[in-house]
């Protein structure tokens, strides 16, 4: 099926935003009303998070071929090479482990590498470890089941990589104003890894795109690619520097891969 077919960018992310940002700064507001408000604050961001994939199925369920295409793309099929699933697995945690044992060369503990008993934000009524899994199955199932191909059928895959990179930046603002959130701690802890927050998306987002078109367009490996990212960063007593680090051989991939596969970033034409 051609991409062309994913041509409604303009409605996809302007729903996509406004309904998870109704409920998300609502859910703000009541997570610091009083204390035990949390878990309805979490119900509610919740709604929040599930909208973009539900404006996937509310745009797409009566275009049989859209949805046929969908469907195909959440398993892996005999064409996708193997060594494109192993760098989907296994990346990011290999990337943080590297990270970790850089930032010992610069006086930080060794204890990183020891299994965390505790995680670093708290997430309401649902277990953390669940919204680590289920937070990016359900936004991959937005923004790799339409998100990504509306926006390359109008953009290399450079100038798509980059506008989601922004875009998903501003997407998840609301979420550091709820009150033990993952993105609140990260504005508590300091201004350096609120933006390295920021410029982690930038490698992330061109790495997942050069996987998820190198596989064919899959949907799955984004979902393993992005929760490998998560549970991970949350797996070890990570210091919150190298996570900095972390972003750093990240962008030195990038600028590899970039520089590596000019045509493949920079081509208007679909590349596999």
């Amino acid at each position: 099926m051609q991409t062309t077919h994913y041509n409604k960018p303009g409605l996809f992310y302007i729903l996509s935003t406004l309904m998870p940002w109704s409920f998300w700064f609502l859910a703000a507001y009541i997570s610091h009303l009083h204390e035990g408000y949390e878990n309805q604050a979490s119900i509610i961001a919740f709604l929040g998070l599930l909208f973009p994939a539900l404006v996937v199925f509310a745009m797409t369920y009566q275009d049989q071929s859209i949805v046929n295409d969908i469907k195909k793309r959440l398993l892996f099929s005999k064409t996708v090479k193997a060594k494109f699933i192993i760098i989907g697995c296994i990346l990011m945690p290999c990337s943080i482990l590297l990270a970790q044992a850089i930032s010992i060369l610069f006086g930080y503990s060794t204890a990183q590498f020891q299994l965390s008993g505790q995680f670093s934000f708290s997430s309401g009524v649902f277990p953390v470890w669940f919204m680590l899994v289920v937070a990016p199955i359900l936004e991959e199932l937005a923004w790799h089941s339409y998100g990504t191909d509306c926006l390359r059928n109008r953009f290399n895959l450079f100038h798509t990589s980059m506008f989601f990179a922004f875009y998903w930046g501003i997407w998840h603002f609301p979420l550091s104003f709820i009150n033990g959130y993952y993105h609140s701690n990260l504005a508590e802890d300091g201004i350096i890894y609120s933006i390295n927050f920021a410029v982690s998306l930038i490698p992330f987002v061109i790495i997942m795109n050069w996987i998820y078109y190198k596989t064919g367009r899959n949907i799955l490996i984004t979902i393993i690619f992005h929760i490998t990212a998560g549970l991970f960063n949350e797996m070890f007593q990570t210091h919150p520097m190298s996570k900095v680090i972390q972003t750093g051989l990240l962008l030195i991939l990038c600028a590899y891969l970039l520089l590596s596969e000019k045509e493949f970033f920079f081509n208007k034409k679909v590349k596999r």
